[in-house]
Formats: C-alpha cells, structure tokens, sequence
C-alpha cells in the first residue's frame, strides 16, 4: 500500500542498536529535514515496514542522484528513528569538513582501490546490529536505468549473516545528479517515490554473482512501478530513461561517456 509518511511514524522508538545519542548525526539529520521542508518535497513510500527495528541489514540502494544518501536516511528515520551508516569513498573523507562529519557520523572510508579495510569495517558494524547503507552500483547512473551492480553488498549480507534490504528512490535526481545542472527553485515540491522491498536472505553457500543478479533485477522492478505511478509525466524529460520517453542517455551512451571521464582521468598531466 502506498501512503505519505505522517506523524504515526515519529512515534516508533529509538533505534535499539544505537549508542547512545549522536549529536552530529541527530544534528545532520535536523538540518536535511529542514532543507527538504524549505524545498516542500513530496514524499511517496512503499514498504518501510521491510526496515528492521532492531539488528544488522545491509541497506542496498538505486542512485540515480547525489541526494538518495539523505533521502532514504530521512524516511529511515521517520519511520523508527534507525540510523544508516553508509559506505562513502575516501576522496569525501580527505576532505577536512566533510571528513569530519563523516567520521563523526560513523559512516565508512572506501579506497577503491583497496577497500579490503572498508569490507572488513562494515561486516564488523552489521554484526553489531547496524543498518549499513550502500549503492551497489558504484555510481550514479545516467541512463536511469538500474546498471550492473557489484557483488559486494550480496557479499556483505551473506558474511555477517543479516538481511539484504533493496531501496529504490525515484525523483531524487530532480534534485541534483551528474551531467545536469538544476537551478535552485525547481527543486520546490517535487515528488520523490520510496519503496523498501522485502528482505533478501542471501547465505555463505548462496552464489553472490546471482544473488546480484537477482537484486538488480528487483531494483529495476521496483523503480519501473515507481515510474509508472509518478505524479508527473517524464515524457521529454532528461530525467526519464529513453525507453520510457525521456531523454536521458541509453545505458550504452552513459555507459561510453563514463569510460572516456576515466581515460580522462587516467591520463598523465601534460606540463
């Protein structure tokens, strides 16, 4: 059943798992709330009872947007007061603010090009009881299309032995995403769409590349009924798939576009 979030949910208790109060994230949390209040978003949520009250489950999340972080952690906190220790790269982390938000808020450090570290801190939280929030597909995808996700939230699940919770966020990326630039006020009243699936149980013995597989396809499911259901026509918008009458680029163009920034990247500096 599809229904805005109300005051109802304001009274589930405090996350069971919690060490106590958290000023910086309490206070991050405030200041997102208040942010999508000035913007007077539009909330739609499916599922939120799939968030578990209490233990370890790994949050595993579409990302179309730069926002789906604070939005699913809003709904996430209007619902039973949880909070979600995400898994951010460590570019954010050297950055002197930022980093010290992010440490502050228990989210984890990602070197992407030795995250064994990373993995190990976030078995270690779920095991803990924590909700450790990911994007499996290492990236904001441009085509809004759910692209190929990487096996390790599947993985994550299976070794501390937790629930692996798909989310989907349709209308965030009106807020802001890469390769578009929205101006301040178009950000006002926009419907954004949540839907939390079921619980996925994914074990030691369970092969992780198809349980991936099996995720993505539940993503993609779960976004498709969000776009049929969105109060507002994507037909000519760039933030609408092309085979659903939009205008943003086939998975194939954003997929090429991606790898020509990474050879950019890549190449040395010319002096």
């Amino acid at each position: 059943m599809t229904r805005r979030p109300d005051s109802s949910d304001r009274r589930r208790s405090r996350d069971h798992t919690s060490r106590g109060f958290e000023p910086v994230y309490s206070g991050a949390v405030a200041a997102g709330r208040a942010l999508f209040g000035i913007w007077r978003l539009k909330p739609t949520v499916v599922g939120a009872d799939n968030i578990p009250d209490t233990g370890g489950a790994v949050i595993a999340m579409t990302h179309f947007g730069y926002f789906e972080f604070a939005l699913v952690e809003w709904m996430t906190w209007l619902h039973n007061r949880r909070r979600i220790r995400f898994m951010a790269k460590k570019e954010a982390f050297d950055k002197p603010l930022v980093g010290l938000l992010l440490r502050s808020m228990r989210h984890i450090s990602v070197n992407r090009q030795a995250g064994a570290a990373a993995y190990a801190d976030a078995v270690a939280a779920l095991k803990r009881g924590e909700l450790i929030g990911v994007f499996p597909e290492a990236g904001v995808s441009a085509s809004m299309t759910v692209r190929e996700l990487k096996t390790g939230a599947a993985r994550l699940a299976a070794e501390a032995g937790v629930p692996l919770i798909p989310v989907s966020v349709w209308g965030g990326q009106r807020l802001m995403t890469k390769g578009h630039k929205t101006r301040f006020f178009e950000r006002f009243g926009v419907p954004i769409s949540f839907t939390f699936g079921a619980p996925i149980v994914v074990t030691s013995e369970d092969d992780v590349v198809g349980a991936t597989d099996a995720l993505r396809e539940t993503l993609q499911a779960m976004v498709d009924r969000e776009q049929q259901l969105y109060p507002v026509s994507g037909t000519g918008q760039w933030w609408q798939p092309q085979n659903r009458g939009g205008t943003a680029p086939t998975p194939e163009e954003a997929a090429a576009a991606e790898a020509e920034r990474a050879r950019r990247r890549a190449a040395p500096v010319e002096r």
